[in-house]
Formats: structure tokens, C-alpha cells, sequence
């Protein structure tokens, strides 16, 4: 099989700041020659532990390119002992293109993993981050928040794993991100994502969702810059004391915690992100679009808890995820 064709234009293991790009040849139509160029910068100082920092892997989530970018020009090599790795918009195409998925291919990030050399554009994006970003790191932090179509409380969260000792190194990065939530997150659709990648390979992972709508806010980026931080200094890279306020600890343990819409139409929700609710309580209304002189159809949650996320543009297909409600752990 034939090898990745990224190159990087800086090095990736050297001391000092070095900004630059992973350059992907891709031929088209308005560049025989073209290339895409996907912005990175490294930071090292000395030997230590290695950090991955990805923002970007869907294309129409901000507070992970916010605070990376930041991080990029304030984190000095004096700050550090070992090395970070910066990824501001892994699938950069998406990334301009404001889009979930990239325009060139329609390639999920996501659910490309572990890629492919000889694949679409996004398949060699994944399978470098794969075989030679990955491989580098023991710890790696993939920021996420609900893009055009969901919102969330801001949570970080990790996932349940079979190698304990692994998941309890999760946890505890999770909670040193401090985010105002953090969450045991149960995945619908974990075929080909990057965190089963980075699992795979025994990393420490913390992934977050911090907002929504396709856009940030002070508060969300807020929450993403004190957070890389936070999770460089557990790390034993970033030197100083952790900045932790409260959190609330939520568990999403099955698929009860999900509602869907089996409708098409107006959505009207009747609670809001963070709310309490019991089970069988009327979380969001779908009304017919079409005419006048019909009831909505209720959606009731199936269990009690805390809504953590929603549906976000104003109409709703049916097999959209309407709700999710966390458990209080």
C-alpha cells in the first residue's frame, strides 16, 4: 500500500514554536498542482509527554478552533515540558467550508477513521492523524460542540472502556478539563470514529461538547481555553495549578436517554438545556408545517434527568435526535 502523501512543512519534533501546515496534494479543477493546506503548529521544550489537540473535526463546530488558535500564538515552549500538537481544524476543508462534512468528498471526519493513504481527501487527512500524529501522543484532547443542527450544556466527557485503569485516566482528564458538566458518554454511531481510534491505541482521550447552533460565545470559548489548559497541566506538560470551579457529573448509561422524532414539521421545545425532568414529561412538540387546525405530536422523555442536548434549527425531519436527557450521577 502505498505511503500517505501529507507532508508536513515544519518539523514535528523539534525544540521551539513552529507554525505551518500539513500539506495534502489534491489535484482539481482551479489547481492542477493544488494542495490542501491544514494549519498546524507543534511547541516542544525538552523531553516529556506528548499532547494532541484537535479542533475541526466537523467543519461547523468553533470553540475548539477558538481556543487552539489561541493557544497557538499565547502557549510558550518556557510554558511546557515536552511537547503539544496543535490541530485547529483537523478536516480543514469542512472547516471553510462552515460545513458538518467536507464539500470536497462530503467525508464525515468522524466516521472516517482509521482512513486510508489512497483514499478520498478525507480518508488521508484521518489516516495521517492515524499512523503518525496518534502514535506520538499519551494524552489527546478533540473538541466538539453540537454545529448547525444540535446545542449542549457544556460538557467534556469520556467514554466506558473495557481497560479500567485506561478509562480511570480518562476520567480523571475529564474532570481536570472542568468543564461546568462532565459526562460518561454513551455513543450512537461509533463506527469509524476517531475516539475509538485514539482509545485503540491506549491514549488518555477527552472529548467535549461545549455548545451549538454552528457558532461560539464568550462563554463557550471561554470554557474551551481555560479547559486545553487545564488538561496540559494534568498532563504534567503546561507548568501552574489547575483552575477548577464545579462541575456536575452525568452518566448517559442507554438508549432511554435519546428522543427522536418520528414526525416532520416545527419543532416547539418545552424545556430548555439544563432543565430538570421526570420520566413521561413533554419535552419537545412537533406541529404539522403544512396547514393550520392540528395538535403537535408530544415527545415525552423516557427517563428522568437533565436535558443535555436539542434539536436546533426551528423544523425537525423524522429520525432527528429532538433531546437528550443525562443522568445526575
Amino acid at each position: 500500500m502505498p505511503g500517505n502523501p501529507i507532508t508536513p512543512t515544519i518539523p514535528l519534533n523539534e525544540d521551539g514554536v513552529h507554525h505551518g501546515f500539513l500539506r495534502l496534494p489534491y489535484s482539481r479543477d482551479d489547481s492542477a498542482w493544488g494542495s490542501v493546506m491544514i494549519p498546524i503548529t507543534v511547541i516542544k521544550n525538552g523531553i516529556g509527554p506528548c499532547a494532541l489537540l484537535t479542533g475541526g473535526n466537523h467543519g461547523d463546530e468553533y470553540e475548539g478552533p477558538v481556543a487552539l488558535m489561541d493557544l497557538a500564538v499565547s502557549l510558550k515552549p518556557e510554558d511546557i515540558e515536552g511537547r503539544v500538537i496543535i490541530l485547529p481544524a483537523m478536516n480543514y476543508p469542512a472547516f471553510r467550508a462552515g460545513t458538518r462534512t467536507s464539500p470536497i468528498d462530503r467525508g464525515n471526519m468522524n466516521r472516517s477513521f482509521p482512513g486510508s493513504p489512497s483514499g478520498t481527501v478525507t480518508e488521508k487527512i484521518a489516516d495521517y492523524v492515524q499512523t503518525v500524529l496518534l502514535p506520538e501522543a499519551s494524552i489527546v484532547l478533540d473538541f466538539h460542540s453540537g454545529g448547525k443542527t444540535l446545542d449542549f450544556i457544556p460538557f467534556a466527557s469520556a467514554h466506558v472502556l473495557e481497560n479500567k485503569e485506561q478509562q480511570a485516566a480518562c476520567v480523571a482528564a475529564v474532570e481536570a478539563f472542568n468543564a461546568p458538566y462532565s459526562m460518561i458518554m454513551l455513543e450512537i454511531d461509533n463506527v469509524g470514529m476517531y475516539d475509538t481510534s485514539v482509545e485503540d491505541q491506549g491514549k488518555t482521550f477527552v472529548t467535549t461538547e461545549l455548545g451549538g447552533g454552528g457558532t461560539s460565545t464568550a462563554y463557550s470559548n471561554m470554557i474551551a481555553k481555560k479547559g486545553v489548559r487545564n488538561v496540559l497541566k494534568h498532563a504534567g506538560i503546561m507548568k501552574g495549578e489547575l483552575e477548577i470551579g464545579p462541575s456536575v457529573m452525568l452518566d448517559m448509561p442507554d438508549d432511554d436517554c435519546f428522543v427522536f422524532s418520528q414526525d416532520d414539521g416545527m419543532i416547539e421545545a418545552v424545556k430548555d438545556l439544563g432543565d430538570e425532568v421526570e420520566k413521561g414529561d413533554i419535552v419537545a412538540r412537533v406541529w404539522p408545517a403544512d396547514r393550520t387546525g392540528r395538535t403537535p405530536v408530544d415527545y415525552r422523555a423516557r427517563r428522568s434527568g437533565v436535558v443535555a442536548s436539542r434539536h436546533f434549527p426551528g423544523l425537525v425531519k423524522a429520525g432527528d435526535c429532538m433531546a437528550v436527557v443525562a443522568v445526575k450521577v
